[in-house]
């Protein structure tokens, strides 16, 4: 059973009270020379959360990581720890990064922190083994104790993320017939929204994408469906349940 964030035990630097929406596990160990990366496309997130990991005692050494292809190579030749991961990066989705990370470093600790809040998206990431979900806008304090806490043991939901995400989580993945099931988890996503009549504006604002993003996004649905737009692209999703 999940137990409230006011019945945590104290972290070495405690987390200010009511900070996170559900705590599903406490902390179980001290954290002592941790190797941690940065997997965002934008520097200026790399880099200040960088400057903050290197101000604490437990952290030894900090790694950056723009793409998913150069957050797996890091993620192996520096025998990283904890990762601090994007779900939006430039070569493919952060939740699939996670799980072929997690199949080669299965120790791995891996907290999401993201503009993205949905919490089909957050079911993804928890179970492609993640150990926690973060938004960008929370308090820095707060994301380098989420860190800690993952680095730990635990397990986090950041402030933004509802308790119905058990809900989505325990519903499990959908098995779609081909040619969907060619489509990778963020295509599905993309495609979900497409499918109830959002604009590629809406759909970037929603995944915390760019709009060029979405756009090559949606030319490698229509390529896999073999579909020409997106008008065909939403109906054939809405006869196998998407967007519904």
């Amino acid at each position: 059973m999940a137990e409230p964030a006011s019945w945590m035990d104290p972290l070495p630097t405690p987390v200010p009270p009511r900070t996170w929406r559900y705590v599903q596990r406490r902390a179980t160990s001290m954290v002592h020379g941790g190797r941690i990366l940065i997997v965002d496309d934008h520097p200026v997130v790399r880099r200040g959360l960088r400057t903050m990991l290197e101000g604490e005692s437990w952290v030894s050494d900090v790694f950056e990581a723009a793409t998913t292809a150069e957050a797996l190579t890091s993620a192996v030749t520096n025998r990283v720890q904890v990762i601090a991961m994007d779900v939006s990066l430039p070569d493919g989705d952060g939740v699939d990064a996670t799980q072929r990370i997690m199949q080669s470093c299965p120790d791995v600790k891996v907290l999401m922190l993201t503009m993205a809040n949905d919490e089909e998206i957050v079911a993804r990431a928890l179970r492609a083994g993640a150990r926690g979900y973060v938004l960008k806008d929370t308090d820095p304090d707060a994301v380098i104790d989420a860190l800690r806490t993952v680095a730990q043991g635990g397990v986090v939901l950041g402030p933004g993320i509802g308790p119905s995400v058990l809900t989505a989580l325990h519903r499990g993945p959908v098995e779609l017939p081909a040619p969907f099931n060619q489509l990778t988890s963020r295509e599905r996503d993309i495609l979900g929204r497409l499918a109830l009549g959002d604009t590629n504006a809406r759909i970037a604002r929603h995944f915390g994408l760019s709009e060029k993003t979405v756009r090559n996004q949606l030319s490698a649905i229509f390529a896999k469906l073999g579909v020409a737009d997106r008008v065909q692209a939403a109906l054939l999703a809405r006869d196998v349940g998407l967007g519904t």
